[in-house]
């Protein structure tokens, strides 16, 4: 489907506009029902509504227009999957941190304080 370039394409068809791939097959148009069928109003002489004429859009402005919604919508979406992952990880790491920090906390603990009933211990041998 692409041809192995990163460009956009030079020219962006309308909603309106039928576009036939050159490697896609042929595909029939569907047949209008008859109540699919617009019967126009019989003329009173009036001209009919012209359709509004719209100032033509760059083709660059309007490619540089979705990619920037694009790319907002991309950093939103982004910005809420990396909160909701990280925040069950940093959960679980600090967890496990703390938990980490409390059994090395107990075991220096007993070792000061066995050291310190120690000395004491020999400080009253020794009198």
């Amino acid at each position: 489907m692409s041809s192995g370039t990163n460009q956009p394409p030079g020219r962006v068809p309308t909603l309106t506009e039928v576009v036939v791939l050159p490697d896609a097959p042929a595909v029939p148009m569907p047949v209008p029902l008859e109540a699919d069928v617009i019967v126009p109003a019989p003329s009173t002489g009036a001209t009919p509504p012209q359709p509004q004429q719209t100032t033509p859009v760059d083709d660059e402005q309007m490619i540089e227009r979705v990619l920037a919604d694009v790319q907002r919508q991309v950093d939103l979406m982004l910005e809420y999957r990396l909160r909701e992952v990280l925040t069950t990880i940093l959960t679980r790491a600090t967890d496990s941190v703390i938990r980490d920090a409390r059994s090395e906390l107990a075991s220096t603990l007993r070792d000061v304080v066995a050291r310190a009933v120690a000395q004491e211990m020999s400080r009253h041998r020794s009198r």
